[in-house]
């Protein structure tokens, strides 16, 4: 090796292989999911196999090798075997780096599937043009719509044929339901809940019968019927009377189930202990209510203080008070508003003639006293006014080109604080941005890339590195909805959440946790709060896109993770053949809905159980990560 890295090559010639290139928390994940669930041999390539998640990678059954490279040379792609691999995945390192990664692996393997994790989408895009075979998806872009919507308490949503799919829970679900997803949803502990649970109560023995008598069902010719083996959990109970061939079609029974499944799957969820999500479409994407005098508020007082600081506002109130007060006077002395108006702005401009001794002493001046002193102040007031002003637009500029970023203003209510601006902080604060919703950044590092990105936005940062509780304090906790801690540190972010809490019993709290151990306690212990976990999001999507497979989006089930894709049905393809019950299992797979080939529409919930797929048509599965692995070894499979 030479002295730009050393590692340990597979000890035997390895082909067909997987390679993944780094050892953040991503690539951990990424490695679960290439082992576990699609189960395919892995090499992963790392910078130091001594910091990070490497050591953990290292423990993985199913990796073949770990191998350590400070960059990634020619030399580094021989020892991973490059030449032989099916796909690499590129989820560390910069935008630049990941590139020339991606062409010099494609230049050493023509046909190798490459999927590059950038942070710049528009260049992903491009990039994707001069890859034969490749894909590039942003891990933060995937996870950012999870966490701002969990900091709103409502599930994100991902679009589907011009729907909005998301999941409901509880009281919330309603009739229109596409399936039940989720039960024994406790949040003492969250290792309970089971997805995609298998299909019980009412509807089960429509769904049993819609299986029989499909195509392949138990009839015999001439309508003589086979009886069907019985589940062993019904093998104890006695026999119900089976219903003529003829008494229904299966189009018929099929389109009962599609109307029956999800009360029959809320029926056994209320048997069990703990709540229940459903899967639910909308026409339109739920967005935040916020009504346009309280955004025309905001922005008014965002505005003031866009344009003064503190003291200056302070000094501008004292002198418009003092400047009222005066007015005031004169009215009351004067009796005449037109010249009390006309006399207070000559006095503000410093024209204001006064009173010379002999017209005091003819009689003749303009008024007594009290009326002096009030022009006095009035014209001190214009005096200060002026440097103010100055100072105003100076400070403005000056700023501008510093580049300096906002304090949050006192105008700012009910706003969310994200905590760390890396590469999903920055997603997180524009999506909640767009979405209308007030928000406040806190930054530890002035040199976070985030920074310029959402003060571009004109979202204001709290910056500094002194504890949390003044951060918060400056960013308004007080007068918060939410705070999101998205920093890559654990234990970073339960203290942000933890101190959030203390400051304000009410607020609603976010937390970027790895460990699924760290997040079940923090269920566990803490009301109106929600734990998400970038690389358990986005690592579904970036296998699936290392097996040729598009991801729509995932959604978050507290913890768990639900893939949404739809398929498109080729020539050759496993799926050519295959009806919903084939391709349907408990805890893996739903068909939510289906596109007929030469059929511009998609019809959700298709009712047609036994329909055979054929080419051109499209379906839209709601998965498991096992589930959708699964799905992917038969769309793998030659028809």
């Amino acid at each position: 090796m030479t002295s730009e890295g050393w590692g340990t090559p597979p000890v035997e010639p390895i082909s067909q292989h997987f390679v993944v290139r780094g050892g953040n928390a991503l690539a951990h994940r990424l490695v679960l999911e290439l082992v576990e669930h699609y189960e395919v041999p892995v090499v992963v390539l790392v910078a130091d196999r001594d910091h990070d998640h490497a050591p953990q990678i290292e423990q993985l059954t199913g990796v073949s090798a770990v191998v350590e490279y400070s960059s990634i040379t020619d030399e580094a792609l021989r020892a991973v075997s490059i030449g032989t691999a099916r796909g690499l995945a590129l989820v560390e390192g910069d935008d630049q780096e990941n590139i020339h990664a991606a062409l010099s692996a494609q230049g050493r393997n023509p046909n190798i599937r490459i999927v590059l994790r950038m942070f710049n989408q528009r260049l992903g895009e491009n990039i994707e043009r001069l890859l034969r075979n490749g894909a590039a998806l942003s891990g933060s872009a995937t996870a950012a719509p999870a966490f701002a919507a969990a900091a709103l308490g409502r599930p994100n949503s991902v679009a589907v044929g011009g729907r909005f799919l998301h999941i409901a829970f509880d009281e919330a679900i309603t009739s229109d339901r596409l399936c039940i997803v989720a039960d024994r949803i406790d949040r003492q502990d969250v290792s309970r809940i089971r997805l995609m649970p298998e299909q019980e109560g009412g509807s089960a023995e429509f769904v049993r019968l819609a299986s029989e008598f499909g195509d392949d069902g138990p009839v015999r010719a001439g309508g003589a019927e086979v009886p069907a083996p019985r589940r062993p959990a019904e093998a104890a109970e006695p026999a119900e009377p089976a219903e003529p061939a003829g008494a229904a079609a299966p189009a018929e029974s099929a389109g009962a189930v599609a109307q029956e499944e999800a009360t029959g799957a809320v029926s056994a969820a209320v048997d069990d202990e703990g709540g229940i999500a459903a899967l639910q479409a909308l026409p339109v994407e739920p967005r935040e209510p916020i009504s346009w005098a309280r955004r025309l508020r905001w922005r008014l007082l965002d505005t003031a203080r866009y344009f003064t600081s503190a003291r200056m506002r302070l000094v501008l109130l004292i002198a418009l008070a003092a400047v009222l007060m005066a007015f005031s006077v004169l009215w009351y002395l004067s009796r005449d508003f037109g010249w009390t108006v006309y006399i207070s702005l000559l006095d503000l401009a410093g024209a204001a003639q006064p009173d010379q001794p002999a017209d005091i002493a003819a009689g003749t001046g303009t008024g007594g006293l009290w009326q002096r002193v009030a022009q006095v102040v009035i014209t001190l007031c214009g005096i200060t006014f002026a440097p103010v002003a100055t100072a105003i637009v100076v400070e403005a500029l000056a700023s501008g080109r510093r580049g300096q970023p906002r304090n949050p203003s006192a105008g700012t209510r009910e706003h969310v604080i994200v905590v760390g601006l890396g590469n999903v902080g920055t997603r997180v604060a524009s999506q909640l941005h767009e979405l209308g919703v007030p928000v406040v950044c806190m930054e530890r590092d002035p040199q976070a890339r985030g920074i310029a990105a959402v003060r571009a936005l004109g979202i204001p940062v709290v910056l500094g590195d002194g504890p949390f509780e003044e951060q918060l304090r400056r960013a308004r906790l007080k007068h918060s909805r939410a705070v999101v801690a998205v920093s890559g540190d654990d234990a970073t972010n339960l203290e942000a959440a933890l101190e959030a809490r203390h400051g304000n019993p009410e607020v609603r709290v976010v937390v970027r946790l790895f460990d699924d151990d760290f997040a079940g306690h923090f269920y566990a212990t803490l009301d109106n709060a929600a734990s998400r976990s970038v690389s358990y999001l986005a690592a579904p999507a970036f296998a699936a896109a290392l097996m040729g497979r598009e991801v729509l989006g995932t959604l978050s089930v507290f913890r768990h993770v639900l893939l949404i894709a739809e398929l498109t049905v080729e020539d050759g393809s496993g799926l050519i053949g295959m009806n919903r019950h084939d391709l349907e299992d408990p805890g893996g797979v739903r068909v939510i809905a289906a596109r007929v080939a030469r059929s511009p529409h998609l019809q959700w919930n298709y009712a047609d159980r036994t329909r055979r797929l054929g080419p051109g048509d499209q379906i839209v599965v709601a998965a498991t990560r096992s589930g959708f692995a699964r799905l992917n070894t038969v769309l793998a499979e030659e028809g």
